[in-house]
């Protein structure tokens, strides 16, 4: 069990932060990522739907032999973790437990707030995931849509980033929360941005991190890391043509890509 791999999915490149964390906390792990650019965005989609496409990709990561698989889609984890954990008989990790978990340990205040795509902050996932591990905390929510496209732009620290951050952060900030969860994985790209908005009284918690750090702890608990001596090997698997992905997956991972291949899930479900 120990050699198989991790399996990672994401509806676009946004995961590849989550991937990147993870190649850097276990460099002897082999990884499969699979980016559903077919059918990104899942914000807007329903419920329902997004279940589906997770099972789909699921399905397609299982017959790849892996190990533990990581929801790198907040969406995803927001909405079909559940239905997940039930059908596979592996560990099914996602990005806002550990990052709700961590925002809970670091606050002083109990005033934490969330940034996030429309769809993650509509669900109140953060929100219930904090609640539920500190009833008395004040959770405060944002949507910031507008910084997805300024990560995959690369524009993180212009002036129209600055503005648009201090714009979509304002009432947070006045808020006083002093933790601050990061709840999309494209926004680690905008880090340092936000914390410079923010200012040094704010704690930042970025999902991605926490989530590897989860991941790691799940396959040291089960005996299931590789070889502390062996390098890693990465494949890419996406459900559009790569050239996209190859483009901005390359900033999110600084220039580290390596082949990726475009598959069909519509074929791979004939083929059984």
């Amino acid at each position: 069990m120990a050699w198989k791999s991790i399996g990672i999915f994401d509806s676009g490149v946004g995961g590849l932060t989550v991937l990147r964390e993870i190649m850097q906390a276990l460099p002897q792990e082999d990884t499969l990522y699979f980016g559903d650019t077919a059918r990104v965005p899942y914000g807007t989609k329903s419920p329902e739907t997004v279940t589906r496409y997770a099972a789909e990709i699921a399905s397609f990561l299982i017959k790849r032999d892996i190990k533990l698989l990581v929801v790198a889609c907040n969406t995803a984890s927001a909405v079909a973790l559940p239905a997940l954990k039930r059908q596979l008989s592996i560990p099914v990790v996602g990005v806002i437990e550990p990052g709700a978990r961590r925002a809970v340990e670091v606050t002083r205040s109990g005033k934490i707030g969330v940034i996030g795509t429309a769809g993650t902050i509509r669900s109140s996932a953060y929100t219930r995931a904090i609640k539920r591990l500190n009833p008395d905390a004040v959770v405060l929510t944002r949507a910031c849509p507008l910084f997805v496209p300024l990560a995959e732009e690369g524009w993180t620290d212009n002036q129209i980033a600055r503005l648009t951050a201090q714009e979509y952060l304002r009432e947070l900030k006045e808020s006083k929360v002093d933790t601050l969860v990061l709840g999309c994985t494209h926004y680690p790209l905008l880090k340092a941005l936000i914390a410079d908005v923010m200012g040094p009284g704010v704690t930042l918690v970025d999902s991605a991190a926490e989530t590897a750090r989860t991941v790691a702890t799940i396959l040291a608990e089960k005996k299931l890391l590789r070889p502390p001596a062996e390098n890693g090997n990465h494949s890419y698997y996406v459900s559009d043509i790569p050239a996209g992905f190859v483009r901005v997956g390359n900033r999110f991972l600084g220039g580290k890509l390596g082949d990726v291949f475009q598959v069909s899930l519509d074929e791979e479900e004939d083929n059984n």
